[in-house]
């Protein structure tokens, strides 16, 4: 099960730069995760400064 970014997301990068298989990207008006990348291990939730970061 992937994780989503809400809309709470304040486009700053971090979860980016902490997922160890580069699923985070940026998009329009926030970050994405690639579903089929992510491997759920939960480091980009810990990386978001405002939580925006949940599992789906």
């Amino acid at each position: 099960m992937a994780h989503v970014i809400s809309d709470e997301c304040i486009s700053c990068g971090a979860c980016a730069s902490t997922c160890p298989v580069d699923a985070i990207s940026e998009g329009e008006g926030k970050y994405v995760i690639d579903a089929n990348a992510c491997i759920d291990c939960g480091a980009c939730e810990d990386g978001c400064p405002v939580e925006a970061i949940k599992p789906e």
